[in-house]
């Protein structure tokens, strides 16, 4: 499975502080439970990723 395939899994997400100062993303689906832990620093530069593939998806979504 790639980036651009159709997929009917479905997950929750949860992303929040830890106590030990990470920035935890807590992926939950059918047998599935993976918390992912990054430092603040990490967890910016994916934010900047998630705002640039967003910029990304909505030109696309105007071409269609």
């Amino acid at each position: 499975m790639g980036i651009n395939s159709e997929s009917d899994v479905s997950a929750n997400l949860q992303i929040g502080p830890t106590t030990l100062g990470m920035v935890r993303i807590y992926v939950e689906g059918e047998g599935v439970d993976l918390p992912l832990d990054f430092d603040p620093e990490e967890a910016e530069e994916i934010a900047e990723e998630l705002r640039a593939a967003a910029a990304a998806a909505r030109k696309m979504a105007k071409k269609r």
